[in-house]
């Protein structure tokens, strides 16, 4: 969709892909496609059919899906939006928490459900350590 590779920005052809994906069970095209309902980036913007797209991608296991219907559900559904963005932040979608932080010094959300998503994100990132992956970093 972005037009890199040196390939010419095709909006509509990159929807279309998406949609073959998304059929197909992909956790990552349904996450594009709501992106570009939610923003009308190049079809019309349909709110809801954004917000399908997410929630069948994050129960594909996308964060980043989860993580936006969070943000979305901030519109006034604050104990929804807490949810979504404490299953992404357990996840290791650091964002997630950094909102739940902001969430509660605005009085949404209690600061249990902060350190429950603390102790997720602490949990994932300390599951993404492991010998064999410092191992495989060429990185030193």
């Amino acid at each position: 969709m972005r037009g890199g590779l040196g390939l010419e920005k095709n909006v509509s052809r990159a929807v279309k892909l998406w949609t073959e994906a998304a059929n197909l069970g992909s956790a990552n095209a349904y996450y594009h496609l709501g992106l570009c309902y939610m923003n009308g980036d190049g079809i019309a913007q349909d709110i809801a059919k954004g917000v399908s797209s997410y929630e069948k991608a994050a129960m594909l296991g996308h964060s980043m899906s989860r993580h936006n219907l969070g943000c979305y559900e901030c519109g006034g559904s604050y104990d929804r939006a807490v949810r979504h963005l404490l299953i992404s932040a357990k996840m290791g979608h650091a964002v997630s928490l950094e909102v739940i932080k902001v969430l509660v010094t605005r009085g949404y959300a209690a600061k249990s459900q902060y350190e429950e998503a603390l102790n997720g994100y602490q949990d994932a990132m300390e599951e993404m350590k492991s010998p064999d992956r410092k191992e495989a970093d060429p990185l030193p």
